[in-house]
């Protein structure tokens, strides 16, 4: 292969045949079952980079089912989206993401800095309740549960504040010394062309299980403040650099 065609055809890797797509990723039946909770501030301020600011003990827990993905197919994840403000604007910032399909966790590192792992969420109704339920080999990591549908929440609200709020991601990329980074830039991003079919809340419950791979109870549940679950469809919308750590 010429090094003309080498520079025409790369995109992702490998070269002859990237992992996903070079596609709009969108997203039809895309199911949220999002417990929000209290924890440690500290332990939050710990792992939330600056210059995103940390302002409340507050973080989401999120199981999302995506049965109709383009470019990834049927799948799974889950994890945990932190509060946060920048340059004074509130936003999310996104810890930890565990998920069951090898296409969206290289698409999702390598394209926006998503943090995702191998795992195995799941995303179920079982009689009245909706429940989720992540293990990561074969230990449970985390357990949600909530009411099913018990009361409809205000779509068009809910639409417009995860319409416009920005989402933060840190993408770090190692340089091939294997010892530094070659990227590190906190990257933001929006949620495009959402339709909210649906949306409820309920009664909800959340467990925390310790795993040196896993550690979601490094942000450990002191109270549950409220259950949500959406049913929708949307667009991931591509990214941009907000902060480059390498520049500073």
């Amino acid at each position: 292969m010429k090094i003309e065609q080498v520079k025409k055809q790369a995109f992702a890797m490998p070269l002859t045949s990237p992992s996903y797509p070079p596609i709009e990723f969108k997203f039809t039946n895309r199911e949220f079952f999002i417990i929000t909770y209290e924890t440690d501030i500290e332990r939050l301020k710990a792992v939330v980079p600056e210059p995103l600011e940390v302002y409340d003990p507050i973080v989401k827990f999120e199981f999302i089912k995506m049965p109709d993905s383009a470019g990834f197919g049927d799948y799974t994840e889950c994890g945990q989206v932190i509060p946060v403000k920048f340059n004074d604007k509130p936003g999310s910032y996104v810890h930890s993401m565990y998920l069951d399909d090898l296409a969206p966790i290289v698409a999702g590192r390598e394209i926006w800095g998503f943090p995702k792992k191998l795992a195995n969420p799941k995303l179920s109704v079982a009689g009245d309740t909706l429940e989720g339920v992540l293990h990561y080999n074969k230990l449970p990591v985390a357990v949600g549960t909530m009411g099913y549908k018990y009361q409809e929440l205000d779509i068009n609200a809910l639409k417009t504040k995860m319409e416009e709020d920005p989402n933060y991601l840190l993408k770090i990329i190692p340089d091939v010394d294997g010892k530094t980074a070659r990227v590190c830039e906190l990257v933001e991003y929006h949620i495009k062309d959402l339709k909210i079919k649906g949306a409820w809340s309920g009664p909800a419950a959340l467990q925390l299980f310790e795993h040196a791979l896993a550690p979601v109870a490094t942000l450990p549940v002191k109270r549950v403040i409220s259950g949500t679950h959406i049913l929708s469809d949307l667009t991931l919308g591509f990214g941009k650099v907000v902060y480059d750590y390498l520049e500073k």
